[in-house]
């Protein structure tokens, strides 16, 4: 787990406690796209409503990893999200966008 991933579990720990999450794990979830190619996001997370979740933490998004997320998004029936930092300038916290 790198710096940022850590920072999103210490995150998702918050939530945890505050009850809006009732679980979540590292690289918890594998899903095949095609022969010889997966993608495992960062974080499944389970929320309070029961629903589940993969999040994948960037800094800066590869070609391939936005691509690789869109694929799951359109092959899987659950909500895929992606989480970067946002600068200081323009308020902290994470930029959320689902797919």
């Amino acid at each position: 787990m790198n710096r940022t991933e850590a920072a999103y579990a210490a995150t998702l720990e918050l939530r945890r406690a505050a009850g809006e999450v009732l679980w979540f794990k590292f690289e918890g979830l594998k899903f095949r796209l095609a022969d010889n190619t997966f993608y495992t996001p960062d974080f499944a997370v389970m929320l309070a409503s029961g629903a589940l979740e993969a999040h994948e933490v960037k800094g800066d998004w590869e070609d391939d990893a936005r691509a690789k997320i869109k694929i799951a998004a359109d092959m899987y029936p659950i909500q895929f999200i992606a989480v970067q930092v946002q600068s200081k300038k323009d308020g902290g916290g994470w930029k959320i966008e689902e797919f």
